[in-house]
């Protein structure tokens, strides 16, 4: 009879970015479990709070299906004596044995059913391992040294298939059927079933789905907000970080003094995210609110004592924000360039200093003015300030916010703010062209420095966040349209735009959504430049759906195992006189009447245009090779033909090469 199964790895918090990727593994480790062991059953849910990761799976069986193992013996050849040993070897009598057919030749054999193995054992043996192997950025020993690993100490263990506990052990912990409520409101002991596992720990103030622990959140935030004039900051980040901070999430609203308003919006909303983690409240025109909303791990605050501290800690950073601020103002950006040189980059590539100084040649090697050079060079100043110093999620827009108060031209002071962005897939690029080739500048030369130095990324590590930078290149180069070419951006370094042309590929599939065969055509056919590649793109996705696309790219890609078979690496040009009467030369024809319609448009980037023309060539491509031997017995003939062939595929594969387009 199917059983349901639960497995809950109780623990010390895990901080909470760990946790998605450990459920992750989690699934993967018993998903294989399932498959290698052969075992019945589907996972159904994953869970986890900061003290506990949870699996839920259904319909596992009480053992495994039973199995046919066919094990082979001598050959036929070597007769009766020789079966009857291997008989005797497997304790059966010589009338059960077969014969099996082979590549050399016809075996005694004996087919052997293997009785299939209790899920309670199997289950038994391999979770210990399981949990250990569970992924995690970092691990500790808690017993002794040389003894398992985990992120924190594993404090309670349940494992249960239907109403039957799985023994094991794991560090000394013996698994049960005990769980553990909510730290501070719940008992140290609950005892559970796979069917009242939720609801009893729910008794005890732990809510295990993180999704009703997100709907708590939002629900009683609104609650807290509902008939005022005000609305919350909406941070899915934040509140994503919150769920898996908390067992049993309360809101609570919180105020401040709106003397502190006088501060920059951006630097109060840093100082309560990222160091109070509490959400910021917005008045009806958009402007900050003098409130805050904190999410407590408990039930309430009925004396208001928990919103009390969570003010007064709040003030106290504010008021450094505010001391700070103030205390950088009395010293320009400008001249700060200099403390620059105190601060380092990277051993081998130097100070801070030495990066501002590459930054801004670069930019004015890519095309920039005075603005971008200027921003260029204030660009990193804000390093060397108290604020950034003890706030460091604000580089780059303290920077911009102090080249505004000391008054710095807006195309300036803005590309100072900007020029970190885009700092993940869903923020945007800088939102000026000064901004987006300071950005520019700035990643390129990260990357081309650290490549210099072999620092390049390999599997998981990327310690200089170069994959980003990366990113962020091929975004700016796309989305703010700048015709840059690759080679000039990589200054000429092989790797480099390898790694550049992996993030575009990346780009156009996975975020953009083209297809892969499509981004694999235009990148194949050239992708010096990303603006005329993404315009090639999006012709390719248009024109795809026509009746002759695909049959068309079907044809090159026949045309160019063609001319890889003969060898044949072009150079020569096509002789009309030896072109046969009929559909050879009305395949020429139609090619040199169309070549200069599709350069026409190319030269004017209609690609969609040229695709189409390009299209309807397609019945005296089909007929050609219908009626044409194109390895003719002649061999001028044959060379002809390929010749004829060669400059087809080059000359129409210069927008995307058809050769690499699959079959829907």
């Amino acid at each position: 009879m199917p059983k349901p199964f639960l497995l809950e790895i109780g623990v010390e918090e895990i901080p909470d970015w760990m946790i998605l990727p450990a459920l992750e593994s989690f699934r993967k480790l018993f998903s294989e479990l399932l498959e290698t062991h052969r075992m019945a059953g589907r996972i159904t849910r994953l869970e986890a709070t900061p003290r506990r990761l949870v699996l839920m799976a259904e319909a596992m069986a009480d053992k495994q299906a039973d199995s046919v193992e066919i094990l082979t013996g001598p050959p036929k050849a070597a007769g009766e004596s020789a079966a009857a040993g291997f008989a005797r070897k497997l304790g059966v009598e010589v009338t059960h044995l077969e014969t099996a057919q082979t590549p050399k030749g016809e075996y005694f054999s004996y087919r052997r059913t293997v009785q299939g193995r209790a899920t309670l054992d199997i289950l038994s043996e391999a979770l210990p391992e399981l949990i250990l192997g569970i992924s995690f950025p970092k691990t500790m020993y808690w017993t002794v040294k040389g003894g398992p690993r985990f992120i924190r100490p594993i404090r309670w263990l349940v494992a249960l298939l239907g109403k039957d506990l799985v023994p094991f052990e794991v560090g000394g912990v013996r698994s049960g059927n005990v769980s553990s409520g909510h730290r501070r409101l719940g008992r140290k002991e609950v005892r559970v079933t796979v069917r009242s596992y939720e609801k009893r720990l729910q008794k005890n103030f732990v809510l295990v789905s993180a999704a009703a622990r997100r709907e708590k959140i939002k629900t009683e935030i609104a609650a807290l907000l509902a008939g005022s004039e005000y609305r919350l900051k909406l941070d899915a980040t934040l509140l994503e970080t919150l769920v898996y901070l908390t067992e049993y999430p309360t809101p609570i609203v919180g105020a401040f003094s709106e003397t502190y308003l006088d501060l920059p919006a951006e630097v109060l909303v840093t100082v309560m995210r990222h160091h109070q983690k509490y959400f910021s409240v917005l008045k009806e025109d958009g402007h900050l609110a003098p409130f805050f909303v904190a999410v407590m791990n408990s039930s309430g605050d009925p004396d208001g004592l928990v919103r009390s501290g969570n003010e007064r800690v709040l003030r106290a950073r504010f008021n450094d924000a505010r001391f700070f601020w103030q205390v950088d103002q009395q010293k320009k950006l400008a001249d700060r360039v200099e403390d620059l040189a105190n601060v380092t980059f990277q051993a081998k590539l130097g100070s801070y200093r030495d990066k501002t100084d590459r930054v801004v040649r670069l930019v004015e090697e890519l095309g920039g003015g005075e603005p971008e050079k200027r921003a260029a060079l204030l660009a990193k100043c804000d390093l060397t300030t108290e604020m950034v110093k003890e706030f460091t999620e604000l580089q780059g827009i303290v920077g911009g916010l102090y080249a505004r108060a000391q008054d710095e031209s807006e195309p300036v002071w803005r590309a100072v703010y900007e020029h970190y962005k885009p700092l993940s897939m869903d923020d945007s690029i800088p939102s000026t062209p000064t901004g987006q080739l300071v950005a520019l500048a700035d990643k390129l030369d990260t990357l081309r420095g650290c490549f210099s130095i072999g620092l390049i990324p390999s599997g998981s590590r990327d310690p200089f966040a170069l994959r980003r930078a990366a990113q962020g290149v091929v975004r700016i180069l796309v989305e703010g349209r700048l015709p840059l070419p690759l080679s000039r951006l990589t200054g000429g370094d092989e790797q480099l735009r390898e790694f550049l042309l992996d993030r575009v590929q990346y780009y156009f599939r996975e975020i953009r959504g083209s297809r892969y065969d499509e981004v694999n055509a235009i990148i194949s056919a050239g992708c010096e430049d990303l603006v005329d590649a993404a315009s090639r793109l999006e012709a390719i996705g248009l024109v795809r759906p026509t009746e002759n696309f695909e049959p068309l790219a079907a044809s090159f890609k026949r045309i160019q195992n063609i001319l890889r078979q003969a060898e044949f690496a072009g150079g020569e040009s096509v002789r009309e006189s030896l072109l046969e009467a009929g559909q050879e030369t009305e395949l020429h024809a139609a090619f040199a009447a169309l070549r200069p319609v599709v350069e026409a448009h190319r030269r004017q980037g209609e690609y969609r245009a040229a695709l189409e023309a390009i299209a309807t060539l397609r019945p005296k491509v089909d007929a050609f090779f219908d009626h044409v031997l194109v390895n003719a017995p002649d061999a001028d003939v044959r060379r002809n033909r390929l010749a004829l062939l060669h400059h087809l595929l080059t000359e129409f594969s210069a927008i995307a090469d058809f050769s690499q387009i699959a079959a829907s």
